[in-house]
Formats: structure tokens, sequence, C-alpha cells
């Protein structure tokens, strides 16, 4: 009997008539085995992917066709998992989920490979460079460095374009079959001006040399993009193949603007330095272990020791973890859905061809469990398979990546500092150091509702040295930055000896906190904690401040710091999924 689920046997894109109608195709039936939950679990994540990460659990009623009791359950669970947060009608997606799209690009290795060379380039041209992956008929980033100017690009990694309308797309092409190109007519036919990728603007007719323009880059190696997806962008791109296969592994492409580049231009100037950056790629690759970008065969299924436990599981595995989140739960809960989403997390590095046996070991599910998991995803395009042997596809990158990729430290840090502010009744703040360490500034900030409360905008900026913000990141960056020559006495308590400075930022770095009492202003008392990156370089600092007249230096020490370390902790555990593969902006 087939599920009762939303159709998604094409989930990559949803083509729409120009009325705003989705067409409706005949699609393959959900096979018997197909966990219904999953489906529907991952249709919500793609609807709230589509919303840009945030939509009204009614828009996800409307946009799914589940009933609201469905929709309620399915984010209740999400939430669990720490993939969505609930904010009253809202549900917003959560950096956590970013760890689905962080398992596929673990697994083919790419961006770790290759990303340096990309910046590299980008840095010697002083133009944007990316690496992008094929999707069935689109084309979906991997790896963006972009430069900084008034006219920037904002594709983002995992975004979807159509191939016919890009650089890549035609080099790609040259690698399709018969099938491929049916497959990709028929979109066209449905879709005409490309209403189904809404990473771009809809656009009709300028795109119909693509066989020829594929036939070109297979006779010269290259391929021009020549404002096709929107005018006055221009890009040039050449493949990047695994030299154990040779085929095309990836695409490396610089993209500019026509005020700066023209497609002659592009060829003569920046065309040569695009293919000798290639040339290092695949050489890197050759030096690689294993096949990053195989299109068949299998790495050596994980040791025991090597495979980590599943991403929910806590100390107790995911059954106990599942348990108890039934427990807590009830109903509200739903097993197969969290249990489903699990074994994407059980790809890798090193584990990016699994058996049945492999998934089953990762995550702690029994097989016949992990089995139907695995052949709900790869109905859905998630996952596919050859000689038994499963791996993920570039389709994973569409649930959530594009939106969450671009999240800022300060975005990331507001509803946990929200909640630190609401759990201990005073304001909380994010500060980064600014260049040479001199001042911090404030980029993300929650206050109470207080009569006398501590009035900070974001962007002010304070002597680092009198402030625990500054102090904490100080401690954990000298000799790197700087004090200040001269140290000014802000308030009669300021420290503004260098030696007794460096003193107290020695004990800051030992009890890992800093505790400011009147030194910036009289009254304001204030403790803050490090923020870490993924290299466990400080970064940032969170604090909590008050007046004096609140709560003393000991009950800031017993009652605050724990908060203030639990909030931390959760914001780093975060940065880690987040910046695994791109840069967090304020970090």
């Amino acid at each position: 009997m087939r599920p009762n689920v939303p159709s998604d046997a094409d989930p990559g894109h949803s083509p729409v008539t120009r009325d705003g109608v989705v067409p409706t195709p005949p699609t393959p039936p959900a096979p018997p085995e197909a966990v219904a939950p999953l489906m529907r679990g991952i249709s919500v994540l793609r609807r709230l992917t589509e919303a840009d990460g945030v939509s009204s659990l009614s828009s996800l009623e409307k946009a799914t066709g589940l009933a609201r009791s469905t929709v309620d359950r399915i984010t209740a669970t999400l939430a669990r998992m720490g993939y969505v947060r609930l904010d009253g009608r809202d549900a917003l997606l959560a950096p956590r989920l970013m760890e689905l799209g962080n398992a596929y690009l673990a697994s083919i290795r790419l961006p770790r490979l290759l990303d340096a060379h990309a910046d590299a380039l980008a840095d010697e041209l002083d133009e944007s460079v990316s690496l992008a992956v094929a999707d069935r008929d689109g084309v979906r980033f991997i790896h963006q460095a972009t430069r900084r100017r008034a006219m920037s690009l904002s594709f983002r990694i995992g975004d979807l374009l159509p191939a016919e309308r890009t650089a890549p797309g035609p080099l790609f092409a040259t690698e399709w079959g018969p099938a491929e190109w049916a497959r990709w007519r028929a979109r066209r036919e449905a879709d005409p001006e490309g209403r189904g990728f809404p990473a771009v603007p809809p656009r009709e007719g300028a795109y119909d040399d693509f066989e020829a323009r594929t036939e070109s880059a297979a006779a010269r190696g290259w391929a021009l993009d020549d404002q096709l997806i929107e005018p006055g962008l221009v890009a040039v791109s050449v493949p990047v193949r695994d030299p154990r296969t040779g085929r095309v592994a990836c695409v490396a492409s610089v993209v500019s603007h026509t005020s700066r580049h023209t497609t002659d231009s592009l060829r003569s100037a920046l065309l040569p330095r695009l293919r000798a950056t290639v040339a290092r790629m695949e050489q890197e690759l050759a030096g690689a272990p294993g096949e990053p970008a195989a299109q068949d065969g299998g790495s050596p299924p994980p040791s025991p020791s090597s495979t980590p436990p599943p991403t929910p599981s806590g100390l107790g595995g995911l059954a106990a973890w599942t348990g108890a989140s039934k427990q807590e739960l009830g109903r509200e809960f739903i097993e197969s859905l969290a249990r489903g989403l699990t074994v994407v997390t059980s790809f890798g590095e090193g584990r990016a061809d699994l058996t049945l046996t492999d998934v089953a070991r990762a995550t702690g599910l029994a097989r016949a469990t992990a089995r139907r998991a695995l052949i709900t995803l790869e109905h859905l395009g998630y996952v596919e398979s050859s000689d038994r042997v499963f791996r993920l596809t570039p389709r994973v990158l569409g649930l959530g990546f594009p939106p969450l990729s671009m999240l800022p430290l300060s975005r990331i840090a507001a509803p946990h500092l929200a909640e630190l502010s609401a759990r201990v009744h005073e304001s909380a703040s994010l500060a980064v150091l600014t260049a040479g360490g001199d001042e911090v500034q404030y980029t993300a900030r929650v206050a109470t509702s207080r009569i006398m409360s501590v009035n900070i905008t974001l962007g002010t900026r304070f002597p680092a040295y009198a402030t625990s913000l500054g102090r904490v990141m100080l401690a954990g960056l000298l000799p790197e930055v700087s004090l200040p020559e001269r140290l000014v006495p802000l308030t009669p308590r300021s420290v503004t000896d260098p030696v007794e400075l460096l003193t107290v930022l020695e004990r800051v770095r030992t009890d890992g906190y800093a505790l400011v009492d009147g030194e910036l202003e009289e009254g304001l008392r204030s403790i803050a904690v490090p923020v870490h990156d993924r290299d466990g370089r400080v970064t940032a600092a969170v604090n909590v401040a008050m007046h004096s007249s609140r709560r003393s230096v000991e009950q800031c020490v017993q009652e605050i710091l724990p908060e203030l370390r639990a909030t931390v902790h959760r914001i780093e555990s975060e940065l880690r999924v987040a910046g695994m593969f791109r840069r967090v902006a304020g970090v």
C-alpha cells in the first residue's frame, strides 16, 4: 500500500507554470517499504528551505498538503533533534541541520582537498571562484570564494541552478547519456522559464543553444557563461577530473562582472590561470588516498573504532535517545523520522560508500530499520546505490544548507542569548575584537526590560582592556594581539598598570572567564566567557551585564557563570557545524 504522502519523487526542483501552478507529471510510486514519516519530514525541511529558512506552521501546512497535527509533530521532532527552532507560530531552520549537508561534503572530500586552491586563485585574480558538482540536470555549489564588493555574488553553498544557465552546466552535460538528455528536455518543456530554480530569476529563451554549447565545451575543455544567469554576470569554467576515472569530479569557475571583464578577457586573461589551478587540483586528487569523487565502486567499510556515534545519541546511543525523547514528548516525537535523518549522518569522510551493514553499525539501528530508511532516501534522490553500496547525492545540500550557509555568528548566537537573558533576567551580549585588539564591538545583544538597565546598542565599541568581553578575548589571543601603550583610567577602579593587567589576563586565561566590576563605568558589573571556533581559537565572547546592586561578585560566579558557560557551549556546538565547510562571518 502506498504511503499517503506528498509526491517527492524529484525533490531537487519543483517546476511551475506561468500561472504559478505546479504541474503534475507522472511520478514513480513510493516503494512499499518507504518510511512515510521520513518522507513527510523531508518535505517540511524542503519547504522551510524554499522559504529561506523560516515559515509559519500554517504556511507549512499549506505548502506540504499535510494536516496541521502532522506538521506540529514533525516540527516538534525536528526541534528535539536541534534541526529546527520553534518561535511561537513560526519554525526556523537551525544551524545544526547543516550536519546533513556536511555529511555529503565530507564524504566527497572535494571541499577539503580543493578549497585552498580555489581561495588562492580568488586572491590572485581578485575575482570570485566557485566549485560546483552536478545534481541531475542542475548544478550545486560546494564552495564559494567571493570578493566583497558593492555588486557581489549571492549564490550560496547548496544552491541549485539549471545546467543550461551556467558555465559548469555544459561541462557536466558532456557526460550525459540519452536518458539524461531526455530528462532535461522534459523539464525544459514543463518549465521553460526555470521557475523551479528559486536561486536564479526566471528567464525564457536565453539558453536554447545549450546542446551546441555542450558540444563546444566537449571540444574545447572549458565553457563560458555570457550573462545567462542575469545581465552583467560572466564566468569561465574548467572541469576538475578525477585522475583515477577520468570523469568530471567537479567544475571550477571564475565569476566576474562585465564592468571588470568581457568574455574575451575571461578567455585571454583568466582562463590560463584557472587551468593552472585546476591542474594543481587534479594533482591533489591524484595524491589523495581513495577515490573522492568516483562514480562507481566503494571505499572500505568503516571500522568500529572510526565510526562516530549517531548525531543525537549523547552517551546512551540512538536507541536510548529516541526512547527518552518518545517518553518526554509522547506521540509528538516521530522516532522513524529521527532515525531516518540519522542515517544521512552515518556518511562522512572515509565513509563515502557504505553497505547496509555499515549504516546499521554506524547508527545502531536494526538492519531492517536502516534498510527502510535507505530505500526511502534513495526514492527521494538523496541516496544512490550500486552493487549494494550506498552513497549520498548532492541533493542532500537542498535540506537547509543554502540559507543556513549565510548565517553570521551574530545570528547563530542570537537565540541562545535570548534564552540566557530569559533565564538570568539580565542583559546578554556577543562581541568581537576589532582589528588590532584595542576595542570590543557588540554584534548581538538581548536586553532585559527594566527601569534601570544596561543600555548598549549594536556596533558600540569599548576599550577591550576595561571590559569582561575584551579581557577573555585578549587572554586567549595574547601575544598575537598587543595591549594599548597607554591605558586610560575610565573609573577609579580601572586597571591601568600594564604589568597588573597582564597578571589579570593570566588569571582570566586560567579561570576561563573574566569578571569586571566598575572598571568601565561605576556600578556596572559584567562577567564574560570566550567563544572558540572549530580550531579552538578564541573568536568572540559572551557576557552578562548588570547593575552592581542586583548581584554580588560571588553571586555572579555562582549563579551566572554556569548558565553563561552552558550558553557558550551551545553556541560553539552550532558554530562547529556551521563552520565545517564555510567561513562564518563574524568569526
